[in-house]
């Protein structure tokens, strides 16, 4: 499985700073990514990091690319919330990119979200 993660360096998750949000947001993806074999795409040679904290850097990407993927990581709706919401258009020509749109907050459990 083929996919792309992102993480939102400007929020606050359970009273975290931005810094400890962004730290608990990576761990707990790339637990999941080894956890489920996920490989992990970059689709610009000139990112700084493995995955995308802008979500409209990650939509010019995918339409420069013109492919889809497997999957779209991030760790809870909230990281994505204020673009969902900003730009719903968007969101759903993004989503439109991926097979699964994959939550993992409580991967501590058995159980992962998955988002459709």
């Amino acid at each position: 499985m083929k996919g792309i993660y992102f993480i939102n360096d400007r929020i606050s998750l359970n009273g975290l700073s931005k810094e400890d949000s962004s730290r608990l947001q990576e761990e707990s993806i790339k637990h999941y990514i080894l956890q489920q074999k996920i490989e992990i795409v970059t689709l610009n040679p000139y990112q700084v990091n493995d995955y995308y904290t802008i979500p409209h850097a990650l939509l010019y990407d995918l339409k420069k690319e013109k492919r889809g993927l497997d999957c779209l990581i991030h760790y809870s709706p909230l990281v994505l919330e204020d673009f969902i919401y900003s730009y719903p258009a968007k969101w759903l020509i993004l989503k439109s990119f991926f097979t699964d749109i994959i939550q993992v907050e409580n991967q501590n459990d058995v159980n992962v979200q998955k988002v459709i």
